[in-house]
């Protein structure tokens, strides 16, 4: 499969990066800043608000990951959002699956993000990505889109190959990047959340 990943260089998709080429599919990863990626990935300076770019890569690709995310050092998170607009209109008939948060999952009939407890400094970025998902959950239905949210916390970890799956009930309160990057590649390895949004926790 000929994977192409926007944001490969960060926490997140670097770990689906490395995941994918240690099953033997061809993965290309796009920077903005040209950072350093996993081996076996070819790496291209780009960005997903680019248009002609990304129709260039969507074409060329059988699916394309969005692990881009809101600036978190002060920029317009409105560029995040214009870069999921882009990606959605330029990638024509190819699959994009897009790497969520948790701030969307419903727990009680409430989105945690609107929760007291909820963390203030990552309420801001929480909203943006949930009003992402509204954004994809509108997209005509032409439109092959898949979001994977994680739980609450993610960060570097073990790799162990053991999640709990669910929809928009969080399964857990945490998730390692390892494994997260191994629910997402079987998701584009066998499809099973077209036009859904899912998430993974232990």
């Amino acid at each position: 499969m000929k994977i192409a990943i926007y944001g490969a260089s960060g926490m997140v998709g670097s770990r689906i990066a490395a995941e994918a080429v240690s099953r033997g599919h061809e993965v290309v990863g796009i920077t903005r800043s040209g950072g350093e990626q996993p081996a076996g990935v070819r790496a291209v300076v780009g960005s997903a608000n680019d248009e002609a770019s990304v129709k260039e890569i969507a074409s060329s690709v059988d699916v394309l990951v969005s692990a881009i995310g809101p600036s978190r050092t002060g920029g317009d998170p409105q560029e995040f959002v214009n870069a999921i607009d882009t990606l959605i209109a330029a990638a024509g008939g190819t699959r994009l699956v897009v790497v969520g948060g948790a701030g969307s999952l419903v727990a009680d009939g409430k989105r945690l993000v609107d929760s007291p407890e909820f963390p203030e400094i990552y309420k801001s970025e929480a909203l943006v990505v949930a009003g992402v998902l509204d954004t994809l959950r509108a997209t005509p239905a032409g439109v092959e889109w898949t979001m994977l949210s994680p739980a609450q916390v993610i960060q570097p970890g073990e790799r162990t190959g053991s999640f709990r799956l669910g929809l928009d009930e969080p399964v857990g309160t945490e998730i390692s990047a390892e494994d997260y990057a191994i629910a997402l590649v079987n998701e584009l390895e066998t499809p099973a959340h077209s036009r859904q949004r899912f998430t993974v926790g232990y």
